[in-house]
């Protein structure tokens, strides 16, 4: 069975966002965008999942993943982010 051009296209494009999505999560070192970055890491992995014809696994993956995990690290980050006027510390420049 012979692979069409454009879905290998589509999926080394996907491919490459993935690796490059997962890269920046352990690269970047604020942790809003680095959980956004595992929220397109994700998605992107669903969409692999689309491509293999297993769309339970892609709905899986967002439901359970994108949808519980990436919400809970979003309430995680937003509850426990420090401001300066938290700590009395004045910040000058």
């Amino acid at each position: 069975m012979a692979v069409a051009p454009v879905e290998l296209a589509a999926f080394l494009l996907f491919a490459l966002l993935t690796a490059a999505s997962s890269l920046g999560v352990v690269l970047v070192r604020d942790v809003w965008h680095s959980a956004l970055l595992l929220g397109v890491a994700l998605v992107s992995v669903a969409i692999h999942y689309v491509m293999l014809r297993a769309e339970f696994l892609a709905a899986m993956q967002i439901l359970v993943y994108v949808g519980g995990v990436l919400i809970l690290i979003t309430f995680a980050v937003m509850l426990v982010r420090e401001t300066d006027e938290d700590e009395g510390i004045e910040v000058v420049g």
